[in-house]
């Protein structure tokens, strides 16, 4: 083989990869990130994997939050930061994991994220009342016990 040949042919190889990167890359809510969890469920999204009444109900419930990322298949919803108005010296995230396909309470777990505002206006990580993640779970959970009800009853 000539060196002309394996030039193009690394030359194709590269395009090749480059173009299959290009292809995996940042899904449709990356594309805005004010989207909100209300509008990502008027989508149609729907979990195939997890309990949905478990991923409805977090949707449901985390509906003013803005979206970082959203994964019906792998049960992950993960907002991005959220400064309540009333409190503009503190933000928060939140991060949901269903890993289940079962609506129980261990298949459901809530992390809570809060920084403050410093004097010079760098955010530093502060500590998250510990009540705080369990009390969005029994929402989520309550609310997924709703959902299911009515699904029976309808």
């Amino acid at each position: 083989m000539s060196s002309g040949n394996v030039k193009f042919i690394k030359l194709l190889l590269i395009s090749a990869i480059a173009s299959a990167a290009a292809a995996c890359g940042g899904s449709a809510l990356e594309e805005d990130k004010n989207t909100t969890l209300a509008s990502y469920s008027a989508k149609g999204a729907q979990a195939t994997t997890v309990n949905r009444y478990l991923w409805s109900a977090s949707l449901e419930t985390l509906g003013f939050l803005p979206v970082y990322s959203a994964d019906p298949i792998a049960g992950l919803i993960i907002t991005d930061w959220y400064i309540n108005p009333e409190s503009p010296q503190e933000r928060f995230k939140t991060t949901v994991y269903i890993l289940d396909s079962a609506l129980r309470a261990d298949a459901l777990r809530v992390s809570v994220f809060r920084q403050q505002r410093t004097d010079n206006g760098e955010w530093l990580d502060a500590t998250v009342n510990p009540a705080t993640p369990r009390e969005i779970e029994n929402a989520i959970l309550t609310r997924a016990r709703q959902l299911r009800l009515n699904n029976i009853d309808g």
